[in-house]
């Protein structure tokens, strides 16, 4: 698809000067399948990750979008290109396949509906453990800067919010901007699986949806169990390095606490949870 689309546009659009392409965090770790596998925390590369560590010695359609990505432009005279790795994305897609922070919301919200904890579905490590968030406007920006800025050309850039943060910590937030005041990690429970616990709750979703006269959705439309499940199998210390990019010159930044709080919000303005 990615090479369809560049041989259409590039030869047709005369005014064409640079091409972002928008990878992720699964340039360093693998796909889904592999880093689950590997049994993580024991990562193929030791965090925090930096845009030149080597490709690894697995099938990734990411590094294929590169190398389509390189070909093709090299074939113009004056066009650019930057690729940008994010890590888990903060952002407003109700209807995507990886929308972790709308997930959560749904979640909160079905807890809050039938009066159960809200229980932290994943490992003690991701629970624990130090990690980082991209936020879907700051990416926007790191892709608007390497479009006009000459320092950015023909680069590889990470872009995570900067900051860092555990998810015992936001999982209060979650709480919070759903009133929910039972919450937490079940120390002596076994490892709880959304797709285990959510299923059969369709039903549950079309009450709330009635009760609260938000936008009609199904269930599955506004909440991808199995992605929020891998989201907290992959352990401690995701990080990457975000060096090169303030080098080149972007410095943009988030506050991981006040970006999901945002998209909380913004989910509950549009009517996609209570």
């Amino acid at each position: 698809m990615l090479r369809n689309v560049l041989r259409s546009v590039i030869p047709n659009a005369p005014n064409l000067r640079h091409v972002c392409l928008q990878t992720g965090g699964k340039h360093y770790l693998g796909p889904f399948d592999y880093f689950v596998e590997t049994q993580l925390p024991h990562h193929p590369h030791d965090p925090p990750y930096t845009e030149d560590l080597p490709r690894l010695n697995v099938p990734n359609f990411y590094y294929d979008q590169e190398d389509i990505l390189f070909e093709e432009v090299a074939k113009r005279d004056g066009l650019t290109w930057s690729v940008h790795r994010p890590l888990g994305i903060f952002g407003f897609s109700p209807y995507s396949m990886m929308n972790i922070a709308g997930t959560l919301c749904v979640y909160a919200a079905i807890c809050k509906h039938e009066g159960v904890p809200l229980l932290f579905p994943g490992t003690k490590e991701a629970w624990d453990g130090f990690t980082e968030v991209s936020d879907a406007d700051l990416i926007a920006e790191q892709q608007i800067w390497a479009a006009v800025d000459p320092n950015a050309r023909n680069e590889a850039f990470n872009c995570t919010n900067g900051d860092v943060f555990k998810w015992k910590h936001l999982w209060k937030v979650l709480a919070e901007q759903f009133e929910i005041e039972n919450y937490g990690f079940d120390e002596k429970g076994e490892r709880l699986r959304l797709e285990e616990i959510m299923k059969g709750k369709e039903s549950v979703w079309e009450e709330i949806v009635r009760k609260n006269k938000l936008l009609p959705t199904k269930l599955n439309e506004v909440a991808i169990w199995w992605h929020a499940d891998v989201s907290f199998d992959v352990g401690e210390d995701i990080l990457v390095s975000m060096n090169k990019s303030k080098e080149h010159g972007f410095l943009g930044f988030r506050n991981s606490k006040n970006s999901f709080i945002a998209w909380i919000d913004k989910m509950k303005r549009y009517k996609i949870v209570p």
